[in-house]
C-alpha cells in the first residue's frame, strides 16, 4: 500500500473512532484475556515482593541485627538489579519472543525466591533480592508488551492495564502475608514471606507456553501464517483480524498482499540497529515517543509511591500508630486502596482517555502531597498530641494512593508500552522501564536519609513540586492515544494539528 493511501486510511479510521467514542466499550475477546491474566501472573508476583518486604524488613533488621543503611540497600537493590534486567530483556524478547520471555522471568524469580527464603544472613539476602530483582526488570517490560500486543485497540486500555492491577493485587497480598506470617516465630516468619513468592513462578513458568505468541513478533520473525492464525483466535470477528494482520505487515515494512505463511524478512524488520534509530538517529516522532515514554516512567516514581508502599509503616508510625499489629493492618488498607482504583482505572481507560485520567489523578496527588507534608511538618513540631493532624495524615496517604491508582500507576505501562512503533517497541520499552527502576531505587535507597534531613514533612513536600512538574509536563508533551491501533502512534506523535487536537482532548 502507498504510504499516503495508508495514511487517509489511517486518519479516516481514527475519525470515525473519535466519532464513536461515547458508545459502548469494545468487548473483550475471551482469549486475548486469558492471555493478558496469564500473562501478568509475572507482575503479581513482582507486586507481592515489593509489597512484603515493607514488614519484613522490620522482622529482617531485628532478626539479622542490621542497621538502616542496609535496610535502605536492601530495599534498593532490587530495583538497581531490575535496571539490568529490563535492559536485557528488550533484546532476549526480539530474539525468543514475548511468551519464553516471560518464562524466563518466572525462572529467574524462583531462584531469587528460594535464596530469600533460605537467608541465612545478609549477604546470601541480598544475593537473592539481586537475582529477584533481574526478574522484576524482565516481567515490568515483558508483561505489559504482551498484553498490548495481543489486545485490540479498542480494549488495549484494559487489557493493558492489567499487569498494573496485578503489581497491586501482588503488593496487597505482601501485606497479607505480613500480617499473617507476622505472627509465626521471628526466625521463621520472614523467611516464609520471601520464600513462598517461588509458588507462582513455577505456576506461571508452565501455564505460559500454553498462551499463543505475539502475533506482532511473529511478523518480525516472518512467521505469517502463524501470525494470521493466533489473530483470528484474539479478534472478535474476521474482519478485524484482517484488518490487524494488514496494519502489522505495513508498520513492519511488508507487503500487506504478501499470500506467503512464511517469507525471509530484512535484519532492519527484526530489530537490527533499533538502538540507532532510538538513540543516534531518532526520526522526530520517535524522538517526541522517548521524552514521553522517559518522561513517564521517572515521574511514576520521582512523586513519592515507593515510599508510601515501602515504608508506610514508618509514615503512619509518624503519624501516631504505635502497634505493630495496626500499623500492618493500616498498611494492609494502603493495598486493598490501591488495588480497588487500579480495578477502577481499567475500566475507565478506554472510556475517559489515557490524558484525562493521568491530568485528573497528577491533580489530586498534589493535592494529597501537600496535606500529607504540612500534617506530618505539624505533628513533628507539635508539643502535644494533635489527633486532627495524625488523622489528616492517614486520609492524606490514602487519598494519595486513590489518586495513583485511578491515573498515574496504569497509564504509566499502558502509555509506554502502546506508543513505539512495532521494532523499537521492545528496546524503547526496555528503556522505559530502566528509567522506573532507577527513579525507583533512587527513592527506595534514599527516602530515609531525605527524611532525616529535611524532615518527614518535608520529604512529602519536596514530592508535591514534582507531582507538580509531572502535571506540565504530561500537559505539554503526552498526547491522547486512547482508540488508536498500536500502527498509528508515531502519526499521532507527529507534529501536527492531530498531536494538537489531542492536547485539547479531541483525539
Amino acid at each position: 500500500m502507498e504510504p499516503e493511501k495508508h495514511t487517509d486510511m489511517v486518519e479516516k479510521k481514527a475519525s470515525m473512532e473519535v466519532e464513536g467514542s461515547s458508545e459502548a466499550p469494545e468487548k473483550i475477546n475471551k482469549i486475548a484475556l486469558l492471555c493478558a491474566v496469564v500473562g501478568s501472573i509475572i507482575s503479581i508476583i513482582f507486586g507481592y515482593d515489593t509489597g512484603v518486604m515493607s514488614g519484613a524488613m522490620i522482622f529482617i533488621k531485628e532478626d539479622l541485627k542490621i542497621n538502616d543503611v542496609e535496610v535502605e540497600v536492601l530495599a534498593g537493590i532490587l530495583n538497581i538489579c531490575a535496571l539490568v534486567g529490563s535492559l536485557a530483556a528488550g533484546r532476549t524478547s526480539d530474539y525468543i519472543g514475548r511468551r519464553y520471555t516471560i518464562v524466563v522471568a518466572s525462572i529467574i524469580f524462583l531462584i531469587g525466591s528460594i535464596l530469600m527464603g533460605y537467608g541465612p544472613n545478609y549477604p546470601v539476602l541480598m544475593t537473592g533480592r539481586c537475582i529477584a530483582g533481574i526478574g522484576v526488570g524482565f516481567a515490568l517490560m515483558i508483561a505489559p508488551v504482551y498484553s498490548a500486543e495481543i489486545s485490540s485497540p479498542g480494549t488495549r486500555g484494559r487489557l493493558t492495564a492489567l499487569p498494573e492491577l496485578c503489581i497491586s493485587l501482588g503488593i496487597l497480598l505482601g501485606y497479607v502475608s505480613n500480617y499473617v506470617f507476622g505472627k509465626l516465630p521471628l526466625t521463621l516468619g520472614w523467611r516464609l514471606m520471601l520464600g513462598i513468592a517461588g509458588v507462582p513462578s513455577i505456576v506461571l513458568a508452565f501455564g505460559i507456553v500454553k498462551m499463543p505468541e505475539s502475533p506482532r513478533w511473529l511478523v518480525m520473525q516472518g512467521r505469517l501464517a502463524e501470525a494470521k492464525k493466533i489473530l483470528f483466535l484474539i479478534s472478535n470477528t474476521k474482519e478485524e483480524a484482517e484488518a490487524r494482520f494488514c496494519d502489522i505487515l505495513v508498520a513492519a515494512g511488508l507487503d500487506e498482499n504478501c499470500k506467503e505463511d512464511v517469507i525471509e524478512v530484512p535484519n532492519s524488520t527484526k530489530g537490527e540497529g533499533v538502538w540507532k534509530e532510538l538513540l543516534l538517529r531518532p526520526t522526530p516522532p520517535v524522538r517526541r515517543i522517548l521524552i514521553a515514554a522517559i518522561g513517564i516512567h521517572f515521574f511514576e516514581h520521582a512523586t513519592g509511591i515507593e515510599a508510601v508502599v515501602l515504608y508506610s509503616p514508618r509514615i503512619f508510625k509518624k503519624a501516631g500508630v504505635r502497634s505493630k499489629d495496626k500499623l500492618l493492618l493500616a498498611t494492609v488498607g494502603v493495598g486493598v486502596t490501591k488495588t480497588l482504583f487500579i480495578l477502577v482505572a481499567t475500566f475507565l481507560l478506554d472510556k475517559a482517555g489515557r490524558r484525562r485520567l493521568l491530568l485528573t489523578s497528577t491533580g489530586g496527588m498534589i493535592v494529597a502531597l501537600t496535606g500529607l507534608g504540612f500534617c506530618l511538618t505539624m505533628v513533628e513540631y507539635s508539643k502535644e498530641q494533635l489527633t486532627w493532624a495524625l488523622s489528616l495524615s492517614i486520609v492524606s496517604v490514602y487519598v494519595f494512593v486513590v489518586f495513583f491508582s485511578i491515573g498515574l500507576g496504569p497509564i504509566t505501562w499502558v502509555y509506554s508500552s502502546e506508543i513505539f512503533p512495532l521494532k523499537l517497541r521492545a528496546q524503547g520499552t526496555s528503556i522505559g522501564v530502566a528509567v522506573n527502576r532507577l527513579t525507583n531505587a533512587t527513592i527506595s535507597m534514599s527516602f530515609l536519609s531525605i527524611y532525616k534531613a529535611i524532615t518527614i514533612g518535608g520529604a512529602f513536600f519536596m514530592f508535591a513540586g514534582m507531582a507538580v512538574l509531572a502535571w506540565i509536563f504530561f500537559y505539554f508533551c503526552l498526547p491522547e492515544t486512547k482508540g488508536r491501533s498500536l500502527e498509528e502512534m508515531e502519526m499521532v506523535f507527529s507534529k501536527s494539528k492531530d498531536t494538537n487536537k489531542s492536547r485539547n482532548g479531541i483525539v
